[in-house]
């Protein structure tokens, strides 16, 4: 009896693929600056595209994946159920015409859940480590475009947010970014999650310590204690103070919630719709930046974004932006529209 040939009812991998190698780095910048005791030594993916191993000859741009809060680089190597691996998506991209690139993932976890991209007492040099250390090691491990033409930062969330920060307080580094649903306007995204820190902090009399400490410990930590969390490590970012506990100082009060004006100042210092005419110049000088938010963000950020755009249109900022039909769940499929953005805008060898 012969058997009927069923066509494949999921999507083929790409007919080539690139690989993922793990590249150490033990960092003078986090052990000069580690107040939670977070790895100093970190390990983490850089993916090589298949024309790496094919052409020994050639250099390759390099993106730089920015993860969001609560995730980190080797995250995005992970197998996913209906998804596709940071790699998996480079493989298939490049196969239907992307310029091949080396993608770089740092592990920037922390104790507080994850990472803004700044410099701060309370957290770490996560700014500098990554452009004054990381970069450099990348271009010597590796056959990169090694000049800023041939870098791009992007990011969703807290690393869209990351990759517009590093753009700005470092320019010359990066030559293009995008940003997919990066914090913005923080008086629409981050107050309504103040209550919550507020409560989760009131269960153990005040003591954000205590808190970190019995969310590592808990089993299953509900939604209300990430967002505590969250607000924890945001804190940590925004408002470091070295003589509070954990080093940071909150916004508000935990008792009446009511708002610190100059503490809320010093968070609003980081809002990209508070950029200074220096920070907007090194937009300017980009050879590309990419915008996006769902519609539907259920962190309210699509609508500082669309101040931001507007800011970026009076500035004469040239620019991307699309605002789609989504919400902040599942954004990786946007990357198919922003990295072949980023590489037609970066030097290739």
């Amino acid at each position: 009896m012969s058997r009927t040939c069923v066509p494949s009812l999921r999507p083929r991998t790409a007919a080539r693929s690139g690989r993922v190698v793990w590249f150490q780095h033990d960092s003078p910048l986090l052990a000069a600056c580690n107040p939670l005791g977070d790895p100093v030594r970190r390990s983490f993916p850089v993916y090589l595209p298949a024309a790496y191993e094919a052409e020994p000859g050639r250099h390759f741009p390099v993106l730089w994946s920015l993860a969001a809060y609560t995730s980190s680089g080797p995250a995005q190597v992970a197998w996913r159920n209906h998804a596709e691996t940071l790699p998996e998506r480079m493989d298939r991209l490049i196969e239907q015409g992307m310029p091949p690139a080396i993608v770089v993932m740092p592990d920037s976890y922390t104790s507080l859940g994850g990472n803004q991209f700044v410099d701060s007492p309370a957290l770490g040099s996560y700014a500098r480590w990554l452009v004054e250390e990381l970069v450099p090691a990348i271009d010597r491990q590796f056959r990169t475009v090694d000049q800023p033409a041939g870098r791009a930062l992007f990011g969703k969330s807290s690393g869209g947010f990351g990759a517009l920060h590093l753009a700005m307080r470092h320019p010359g580094v990066f030559a293009a970014v995008a940003s997919h649903a990066g914090d913005c306007g923080f008086d629409r995204v981050y107050l309504p999650d103040f209550a919550d820190c507020a409560a989760e902090l009131a269960a153990v009399d005040g003591d954000p310590a205590a808190f970190v400490r019995a969310f590592w410990h808990a089993r299953r930590p509900g939604g209300r204690a990430f967002h505590a969390l969250m607000v924890l490590c945001l804190a940590a970012s925004y408002s470091p103070r070295p003589d509070f506990p954990l080093g940071l100082q909150l916004p508000f009060d935990p008792h009446t919630l009511r708002l610190d004006a100059e503490v809320w100042e010093r968070w609003l210092a980081f809002d990209p719709l508070s950029a200074d005419a220096g920070e907007l110049d090194a937009l300017a000088g980009l050879t590309g930046l990419w915008i996006d938010v769902g519609a539907r963000d259920q962190y309210r950020i699509q609508y500082g974004t669309r101040e931001w755009v507007d800011r970026l249109v009076a500035a004469g900022i040239a620019h991307r932006y699309q605002e789609f039909d989504g919400d902040h769940s599942g954004m990786d499929w946007r990357f198919d529209h922003s990295l072949p953005w980023l590489l037609a805008r970066l030097k290739q060898d």
